[in-house]
């Protein structure tokens, strides 16, 4: 797919279940990789970024089966996994490099990573320097970024370290090489951040400890496998808890979606803004809380997004931004600075978007200053970004005029099947390859 064509107008409604959560996906086939035992793993999200750390443990010698979302590891234990034949190919996933890169750096073997032209130029600083903090040995390309090889054979230490920026790749990055190492490691996070990695270990039979912002892990444990359940990803649920709140007469239940607290930033930010979002049959599967969730248009209103939630809806500022721009007053985002390095710059991206469409903008260096207003139509630029590409396939639904989107390709790192969901529900969109 290489643009969306989007019509204005029309309401959201129906019952629909979004893929699966690709931040589970991920940590799902690292950790029953490296347990020992057959793990089977369902509502495995088949999007190109999941799939590619799949085919990376698959290079290090775990056998892996997949049907559909049904997934089945064996296994190879702490020190199983053997040197890949050739690259580790990430494609467009920061986690995926990210994680790695703390997992290979306990190894027993040399490793490279790569990605595509997007991923090469985000940074790998923040996970390179603990690393080598630890005694990791890894050579990069100048600025910290891809393709990264990791040199094995280092005896890692435990680390007590401070980040700088609250972030779950960091963290999580640290955590996998900390069951490689001599000691205890230590990680503080300025704030709260995703914890499907600490869950998840857990999980597995693994001693993780929580002290406020502190957690913790012993080097050297084993990992048992387990089954796991993937709920559907809130961050692909975030399009359409916008698009029903902003398309007038919407009514929308999307099912079996994971509201973990470190994720549901985007639900707290919309109902500070007036959404009308309830949870419906809230319970827990394999460690994490999952619900129905029924949206329904509201009259949105501008806010002061809160800090503290800054790092709990990192991911779905770009949807939110449209829900911004179709709020009646000001809406104003700060301490967001993380969004200028994920896919593209999010800020400038999605600000030159909404401007395009005659929405009154100003980027700030950490985030950005939305006037709500009537959207007309035109073309948008995404840069390569799969979220741009969907959030503004969403305001289709409040635009004037027809929307057109280039450089859509990357959806289906996150989203495969993205499409033909919103048509269901009533989104007048339309993919052309």
């Amino acid at each position: 797919m290489t643009s969306i064509e989007c019509r204005p107008g029309g309401p959201v409604a129906g019952t629909i279940r979004v893929p699966g959560d690709k931040s589970i996906s991920h940590r799902s086939i690292i950790l029953s990789s490296i347990a020992e035992g057959e793990s089977l793993i369902s509502g495995f999200l088949e999007g190109e970024d999941s799939l590619n750390t799949l085919r990376a443990f698959q290079s290090m010698g775990v056998s892996i089966e997949r049907d559909a979302d049904r997934v089945r590891v064996q296994g190879v234990g702490l020190h199983g996994l053997i040197k890949p034949a050739g690259v580790l190919e990430m494609g467009n996933s920061g986690t995926a490099m990210r994680l790695l890169l703390g997992l290979l750096a306990g190894q027993a073997f040399d490793a490279t990573l790569a990605g595509d032209e997007s991923l090469s130029k985000r940074p790998m600083n923040r996970v390179i320097e603990p690393l080598e903090a630890m005694n990791a040995i890894i050579d990069s390309q100048p600025g910290g970024m891809a393709p990264l090889r990791v040199h094995g054979q280092s005896r890692l230490t435990a680390i007590n370290y401070r980040m700088p920026i609250a972030s779950a790749q960091v963290k999580s990055c640290l955590l996998l090489a900390g069951l490689y190492a001599q000691g205890t490691s230590t990680i503080s996070q300025p704030d709260p951040t995703r914890d499907h990695t600490e869950r998840m270990l857990r999980g597995f039979g693994c001693e993780v400890a929580t002290d406020g912002p502190d957690i913790s892990i012993r080097g050297g444990q084993s990992l048992t496998a387990c089954d796991i359940e993937i709920p559907a990803d809130i961050s692909s649920a975030a399009f359409f808890l916008v698009a029903a709140s902003i398309a007038p007469e919407s009514d929308l239940t999307l099912q079996h979606v994971g509201i973990n607290p470190t994720r549901t930033g985007v639900i707290d930010i919309l109902n500070l803004m007036g959404a009308d979002i309830v949870l419906l049959d809230e319970r827990e599967i394999g460690g994490e809380p999952i619900a129905d969730i029924r949206v329904r248009s509201a009259a949105l209103k501008g806010i002061k997004i809160p800090q503290s939630l800054v790092p709990l809806a990192i991911d779905e500022f770009p949807a939110l931004f449209i829900a911004a721009a179709c709020a009646s007053g000001e809406t104003e985002l700060s301490g967001a600075e993380e969004l200028r390095v994920k896919e593209s710059d999010r800020i400038q991206v999605m600000a030159d978007g909404l401007g395009s469409l005659g929405i009154q903008v100003e980027p700030t260096p950490g985030g950005i200053k939305i006037q709500g207003g009537t959207m007309g139509g035109g073309v948008v630029e995404t840069h390569g970004d799969h979220r741009i590409a969907m959030a503004f396939s969403v305001a289709s639904l409040r635009a004037k005029e027809a929307i057109s989107i280039r450089d859509c390709a990357n959806v289906n790192t996150s989203f495969p099947g993205f499409v033909d969901l919103a048509r269901q529900v009533g989104i007048r969109v339309t993919s052309h390859g």
